[in-house]
């Protein structure tokens, strides 16, 4: 097993790594969406956070020598259900042609506050 560490994503906020490379898999922590250069959550609404949580996620990938056109699966956590819709829109932004496996969940909270997390596996 191997970490994956890109300073185009945010530093992981726990004892965990941004992603793990095994057995020709990538696995990508949670990302929130957190502003790589200032560790701090992005200004703006749902779009933006949802958005630059994929943005990191992407990086993350990048890093480890993959991308979102190689990614399996796909689990969001957002606050609300009724953000789903404004979810896919944003979605479609990043995953145009390819379409991985995906889970979206409602949960009561997520770290500092914010609206949406997103996590995935991908192949090398």
């Amino acid at each position: 097993m191997e970490a994956i560490q890109t300073e185009n994503a945010p530093a992981a906020i726990g004892p965990y790594s941004q992603a793990i490379r095994a057995n020709g898999f990538i696995f990508v922590s949670g990302q929130i969406p957190i502003v790589p250069k200032t560790g701090e959550i992005v200004q703006g609404g749902f779009a933006e956070q949802a958005r630059q949580s994929l943005e990191n996620v992407r990086q993350i990938l990048l890093a480890a020598g993959s991308g979102l056109d190689k990614v399996t699966a796909v689990d969001v956590f957002i606050t609300d259900m009724a953000l789903f819709a404004a979810f896919n829109g944003i979605y479609a932004e990043f995953f145009t042609s390819h379409k991985p496996a995906r889970a979206v969940v409602e949960v009561r909270g997520l770290p500092r506050g914010v609206m949406v997390e997103v996590k995935c596996m991908a192949v090398q």
